[in-house]
């Protein structure tokens, strides 16, 4: 069993590539997304598998027999692509240096600054997890330093991890990952449907994603409780469970808003959530972290405004159209009053929406992987 967009992701690699050999970590328990069986029909993929080790003594004694592994399956591969994020029991860096200590060229993929996303944690949590972030995040950051300056090629996903490590690799390219066919974006009728309806009634708000620190679930229902005060008709939703959900909850009863606003937890099915974002309004997010998370561009293939943080990957997305308004990253009062002036304003809204569509247009799964495979093969040719 795979993680669902794992599988459909070496679906699309395989489109590209003759064999596609993943290497991934064995889960100690059943995750909580949704797993899929591989395709037996699709002789072109085979997944290695790799112990899940995150704690320092398992990730040492199954280091030297993983890296022997390693060696094999990299003197077999025409092409090499290593994904980073972590420290101890991450595979891919491991990866990427045994590539270098062969003389092979690699390419290095990243969605988020990850050493940044741990170092903004150090604050935050349980004393444990506060205590193992204070200590790692310098280490990480030394390490995928370390990797992307001996890499050939950097696949970076999105404006903020382009920005962060473009300065240390030779070869840095914008690029994107997302799970999201032409038949997904919103059609004509029901971007017409929209349009007419969002002239009246409750501003309609979505988010989705998960209740973890760095999407400041917090700071999102404060941003409604003042929106409430400004005598805003509003209704919201928030998609998503993670450790911060109970919090979230409780916080939302805590303002009075049981009545608006609606924290269901994890949605498995992707048409639901799909059908979320095409019916609502704007998609208000929090983001706190150097990350390029998908739900932004899923918010604008819905024709949904996104109204949050500013940040480098969220400006690139709607630079084309203007899908989307930013404020300072913290400042609740000003999404607040932004979303208010929305609310008074439902021709900017309609405007903003048929932006938002327009700026979600280039987005389709077949043609971003297309175009990292043509990136590995035009600069990692054998």
């Amino acid at each position: 069993m795979v993680e669902a967009q794992a599988a459909n992701g070496l679906r699309l690699w395989a489109k590209n590539f003759e064999r596609v050999v993943a290497i991934m970590p064995l889960a100690t328990s059943r995750p909580a997304g949704a797993m899929v069986a591989l395709d037996a029909s699709e002789p072109a993929i085979s997944v290695e598998p790799v112990p899940f080790a995150y704690r320092p003594d398992v990730f040492l004694r199954q280091l030297s027999p993983v890296r022997r592994r390693m060696r094999e399956l990299i003197a077999q591969a025409d092409y090499l692509s290593f994904a980073l994020g972590g420290l101890i029991g991450d595979w891919g860096a491991v990866a990427a240096l045994e590539a270098h200590r062969m003389g092979r060229r690699f390419a290095v993929w990243t969605d988020r600054v990850e050493s940044e996303v741990v170092r903004r944690s150090a604050g935050e949590g349980r004393f444990r997890s506060r205590l193992r972030a204070r200590l790692t995040h310098r280490p990480m950051a030394w390490l995928e330093r370390y990797v992307i300056e001996r890499s050939t090629l950097g696949l970076f996903h999105g404006r903020d991890t382009f920005e962060a490590y473009s300065g240390f690799c030779s070869n840095p390219q914008i690029v994107h990952d997302i799970h999201l066919k032409r038949s997904d974006h919103i059609s004509a009728a029901q971007l017409h449907h929209k349009l007419q309806g969002c002239r009246q009634g409750p501003l309609r708000i979505v988010y989705v994603g998960r209740a973890d620190a760095m999407k400041a679930p917090l700071d999102w229902v404060e941003t409604l409780e003042l929106l409430a005060r400004e005598n805003v008709d509003f209704r919201a939703v928030w998609l998503g469970d993670g450790e911060l959900h109970a919090d979230l909850v409780s916080r939302i009863e805590l303002a009075g808003l049981g009545a608006r606003v609606t924290a269901p937890g994890y949605v498995a099915d992707r048409e639901v959530v799909l059908r979320a974002l095409r019916d609502a309004h704007v998609f208000l997010f929090c983001h706190r972290t150097p990350e390029s998370p998908r739900c932004l561009i899923e918010a604008l293939v819905s024709g949904c405004p996104i109204i949050g943080y500013e940040s480098g990957y969220a400006r690139d997305l709607i630079a084309s159209a203007g899908g989307g308004a930013m404020v300072p990253s913290g400042e609740v009062a000003m999404l607040a009053k932004a979303l208010a002036a929305l609310d008074r304003d439902r021709e900017t809204l309609q405007r903003m929406i048929m932006s938002a569509t327009q700026d979600g247009k280039p987005f389709d799964e077949e043609l971003v992987f297309r175009h990292r495979s043509e990136l590995i093969k035009e600069h990692l040719a054998p």
